[in-house]
């Protein structure tokens, strides 16, 4: 919060890259510093000591501070407490001297960015670091900007069906707690959409939603994306990386595909829950994991414990606040409003407009199973919008197995020989391919993503009907 009534004003953006406070009581240190940074075309202000740099936090705006934390009267700690609760959007670098380690680990502690020790080479230190941190807060703004873009959209949790008021008033309850909660549900039931309607309904909606997927990642990958790394950690680790639970500080941490997390890996997220703290991978630094917990799962999690495949402790940190997202044949009456929360999208990503669903093919897609749930609505809206000739949907230009006789006309006279039947069936997937292979200018996996098949299954197709 600022004091008063002069808030600080942003410098007007310019050619310079940041706006950096360096503040030192050694004149040559300072010295040293700016003449480093300002090489680099930053604009550079500096202080000799920690009550002026205060006082000046609340006048002027910067983007980096970078303190010592030696200093007298007011030390760096002082510095930095101010600075994060006058800018809590710059980021401070702390100056350490060689025998000050252990008050820069509790500088790092306490919400520092990164800290360097006095040396010779301080000053190529503490360029490379702000260059990381001005990157970090340029990533963070383009996240922060598309949180803003998903809460003016349409939620696909949005329903008429009663099976979902359940959902609704459990996310509601539990929205204005910090308890952990545990999404449950098939895959493609929108999970993921309940943990972020979650996160805004919550009193950290101000801070970031970071989502991983577990199931995406190799053990040792995910361990590092996870917890972040340091220098040198491993081959390959050639710099300072924050993991993703870092990354969420203050808001709403979200792993999905919980179950698919390999044990070694299970016992070190056990210990992030029960201290809210972790280390980055290789290093000393313990840091803060103040985030929202929410975990998803389409795996029976119990049942797992009784195989062995999960931890007991780690399930019951997880399932604090379970929450049970119906699949999409629970809640028929959704698909109408579904279907065209998902057209919008569609549309803005085909470049199309004014495309609608028909009365009759509504009707359709009621009947359906959706064994995968939301995600296969739209890829099955993607495919039949891609058939269409017109903006109008009809029936016949949705491919939903097991449903193409039903909506056919149910005159028996009128049905075809069974092989005319094949014939048409094959004519309907020979055009389906050839529209997908032209919508994404011939690109295979593209394709085989629209038509919702293997990428080997496609180039089988694609050598049958000779494309």
């Amino acid at each position: 919060m600022f004091h008063g009534s002069q808030r600080p004003q942003q410098e007007p953006e310019g050619s310079v890259l940041a706006k950096i406070l360096v503040v030192d009581d050694e004149k040559h240190v300072r010295r040293l510093l700016r003449n480093a940074l300002e090489k680099s075309g930053h604009t550079v202000e500096e202080f000799d000591n920690g009550a002026s740099a205060c006082k000046r936090l609340t006048q002027v705006a910067y983007d980096v501070i970078v303190t010592d934390l030696q200093m007298e009267p007011v030390d760096g700690l002082e510095v930095l407490a101010r600075a994060t609760e006058e800018q809590p959007e710059a980021h401070v670098i702390v100056v350490s001297g060689l025998g000050s380690l252990e008050k820069a680990v509790e500088a790092m502690r306490r919400g520092a960015y990164d800290y360097i020790q006095k040396s010779k080479t301080a000053s190529e230190q503490l360029q490379a670091i702000v260059n990381k941190a001005l990157e970090h807060k340029k990533l963070k703004a383009i996240a922060d900007s598309v949180s803003r873009n998903e809460r003016s959209e349409p939620s696909t949790l949005d329903y008429d069906d009663p099976a979902m008021e359940q959902t609704a008033q459990a996310l509601q309850r539990v929205s204005g707690t910090n308890a952990t909660v545990l999404m449950l549900g098939e895959s493609g039931t929108g999970k993921e959409v309940a943990a972020r309607t979650l996160h805004r309904l919550s009193n950290r909606s101000h801070g970031p939603f970071v989502a991983i997927n577990c199931a995406a990642l190799s053990e040792s990958l995910l361990e590092s994306e996870l917890f972040g790394h340091e220098k040198g950690a491993f081959t390959g680790a050639s710099a300072r990386q924050q993991g993703r639970i870092e990354l969420a500080q203050g808001g709403t941490f979200f792993m999905d595909e919980v179950g698919e997390m390999k044990l070694d890996l299970q016992t070190k997220l056990l210990r992030v829950l029960e201290t809210r703290s972790f280390e980055r991978v290789g290093g000393r630094v313990t840091l803060d994991a103040d985030v929202r917990w929410v975990a998803a799962t389409n795996r029976d999690l119990s049942q797992m414990v009784k195989d062995g495949t999960f931890r007991e402790d780690l399930y019951y940190r997880l399932n604090v606040f379970p929450i049970e997202l119906p699949s999409l044949r629970q809640r028929p009456k959704d698909i109408p409003r579904l279907s065209n929360i998902l057209l919008e999208r569609i549309q803005r990503d085909l470049g199309r407009t004014n495309i609608r669903v028909s009365d009759a093919a509504h009707a359709l897609l009621a009947r359906h199973a959706w064994p995968g749930n939301i995600r296969e609505l739209r890829n099955t809206l993607e495919r039949a919008i891609i058939m269409a000739p017109g903006n109008t949907l009809e029936p016949e230009h949705f491919w939903l197995p097991g449903l193409e006789q039903a909506s056919a006309s149910p005159s028996a006279s009128a049905a075809p020989a069974p092989e005319a039947a094949l014939q048409t069936l094959e004519q309907a997937e020979r055009n389906a391919i050839a529209r997908a292979l032209e919508h994404s200018d011939g690109n295979r996996r593209k394709a085989a993503i629209i038509l919702d098949i293997p990428e080997r299954t496609l180039y089988n197709k694609i050598k049958k009907y000779g494309f």
